[in-house]
């Protein structure tokens, strides 16, 4: 005899990753998304995308500097606009704040990420935060460091933010942090999907997750890299959180890991 079917499997049915990525109220309004990283070029993504978009706020943290200094609409590097056009490419209508954590040095400090996560959290109040950089094992020998950046990512994961990490390029095998940490956030390694709302759950070590890992936007855009995936993958997470709000990180991680699973027993989503 078959067995009998459950409720579960009724809403299972009418539920589907498709249903839930089209519809119309999935654009990421009413989320924002911090970008720790090497700052935003405002202008360009505006004569992109025009006025669709929210405005993009932000600030530029230094490591010797109790306060952050304003924003004035400009990048460090590329990196960070490639980042933000990809957001915006899959989530239009989430609300950017550019976490410039380089600026004229070119390099970034542990302390600096903290202070960035902090005010992302506790002043823009922002639900997600997209980290498609990684600080190397070698910055955190210092058990003190590392402890301070796991508590900055646990914070971050009881107040209800949902941090998305790079997984490390170059070295497979070395750890990079904070995507080393995990459980608190949701790590991402690179990958190729010919929709790019696509993903998949593949554990390694202590990375879960695989994005689409080109751009579309900038000098390295094309080259796979797991910054570009991240940010894939926290922009389909905001258009999920615009259709409910108020979901906590290990509501969101498991709804895309039930996503990922339901593509695969039913690819064409019907």
């Amino acid at each position: 005899m078959p067995e009998t079917e459950t409720v579960f499997d009724e809403i299972f049915r009418l539920l589907t990753p498709e249903k839930l990525l089209r519809d119309p109220r999935a654009t990421g309004e009413g989320v924002s998304i911090a970008l720790i990283d090497s700052g935003v070029e405002r202008s360009v993504l505006e004569n992109k995308f025009g006025d669709t978009i929210h405005p993009i706020e932000g600030a530029v943290f230094r490591a010797d500097q109790p306060t952050p200094s304003p924003y004035t609409g400009h990048q460090s590097s590329p990196h960070g606009t490639t980042v933000a056009d990809i957001v915006l490419t899959i989530a239009p209508r989430v609300k950017i704040y550019s976490a410039d954590v380089f600026g004229p040095t070119g390099t970034c400090e542990v302390e600096t990420v903290i202070k960035a996560l902090q005010y992302a959290s506790d002043v823009w109040k922002c639900k997600v935060v997209n980290l498609s950089l990684g600080v190397p094992e070698s910055k955190l020998q210092q058990l003190p460091k590392r402890h301070q950046f796991l508590k900055a990512i646990e914070e971050g994961y009881y107040k209800d933010v949902l941090i998305f990490a790079a997984a490390h390029n170059e070295h497979p095998i070395m750890r990079s942090y904070p995507a080393a940490f995990s459980t608190p956030l949701i790590s991402v390694d690179k990958g190729l999907f010919e929709d790019p709302t696509q993903f998949a759950y593949k554990l390694r070590d202590t990375v879960e997750f695989q994005a689409h890992g080109r751009g579309y936007l900038g000098p390295f855009a094309r080259e796979p890299a797991t910054s570009w995936a991240t940010p894939h993958l926290a922009a389909i997470a905001a258009r999920l959180l615009s259709l409910r709000p108020e979901m906590k990180p290990f509501e969101i991680k498991t709804l895309l890991y039930w996503m990922f699973e339901a593509r695969k027993m039913d690819p064409k989503g019907k």
